[in-house]
């Protein structure tokens, strides 16, 4: 059940309309909204826009569940051995997991204000869609994609706080 986006393939790749087709079922699609694995134990980078391009352009605006985790990096570690992966997945590694609550965004008026913002704004064009299914222009859409994609990092950000709070204190 896995889509294979292409990195560098943009938000708008032909395996993106497949995730949109997904949430117009309702179903559950679980993105990994930083665009790669991380294995290092530091701030979320920038997140790329992919999900908030997904949550802009679905029939239905989906709710969104930030879910951090921590320890996958000891089960397959990038340099095990000999700087490669392990064959098979390691056992007995601690993993956790913080569940947040749910983000809900409010696409009209997320829209309006896009449109209000984007005015004037000039920068190097990307090539995109001159406007989206719901008349965004390209500096709109960028204006959108980027609030969407700070309000989950920043949810994201906040959870991943809790795991020194946790390592701290006795859980």
């Amino acid at each position: 059940k896995c889509i294979p986006i292409t990195r560098g393939g943009g938000i708008y790749q032909e395996h993106m309309n497949e995730a949109i087709e997904r949430l117009r079922d309702g179903e559950w699609l679980h993105t990994f909204p930083e665009g790669k694995v991380s294995q290092e134990d530091g701030p979320i980078r920038r997140l790329k826009w992919g999900t908030a391009s997904l949550i802009e352009r679905a029939p239905v605006t989906p709710i969104v569940l930030p879910i951090v985790h921590h320890g996958f990096e000891k089960v397959m570690p990038e340099k095990y051995l000999f700087g490669r992966r392990p064959p098979l997945p390691l056992v007995s590694k601690d993993i956790r997991l913080i569940v947040g609550q749910p983000i809900e965004f409010n696409l009209p008026e997320l829209r309006h204000s896009a449109i209000a913002m984007s005015r004037g704004i000039s920068f190097h064009r990307m090539g995109w869609p001159n406007t989206s299914p719901h008349g965004l222009d390209e500096a709109a859409q960028r204006w959108l994609f980027t609030h969407i994609s700070e309000r989950i990092w920043s949810a994201l950000e906040g959870l991943r706080g809790l795991f020194t709070t946790f390592s701290t204190s006795k859980v």
